[in-house]
């Protein structure tokens, strides 16, 4: 079982971009109400996927650099990284079942 881990911009190149397991980095801030949303089905996902996954939360808010480099202009983005690339981006709240199943897709390919 694991959970989201909140992320600093000073983390995110260790955490994020060195990561062996995939990572889903949500961009999302405190006053966002779709990040609230989206936040329940992403602890499912982290507790369902366990070490398969690695949901990384970075709050804009107190941590800007890396949204800014990776043109984060709404929130929530969602970044799928794979071996500190990304590989595709889902911006906005989605249904549960939508989120999970884009995580599954990413995890298959």
């Amino acid at each position: 079982m694991s959970l989201p881990i909140h992320v600093s911009d000073a983390e995110f190149e260790e955490k994020v971009l060195k990561s062996t397991t995939p990572v889903v980095v949500d961009f999302w801030a405190p006053w966002c109400g779709p990040c609230k949303m989206i936040a329940p089905a992403l602890e499912e996902i982290a507790k369902e996927q366990g070490e398969k996954i690695v949901i990384a939360k970075v709050n804009t808010d107190e941590n800007p650099q890396w949204a800014m480099k990776y043109g984060v202009m709404g929130i929530p983005t969602l970044l799928f990284i794979k071996g500190g690339q990304e590989v595709s981006r889902h911006v906005g709240a989605a249904p549960a079942p939508a989120l999970k199943s884009k995580v599954m897709g990413f995890l298959a390919g």
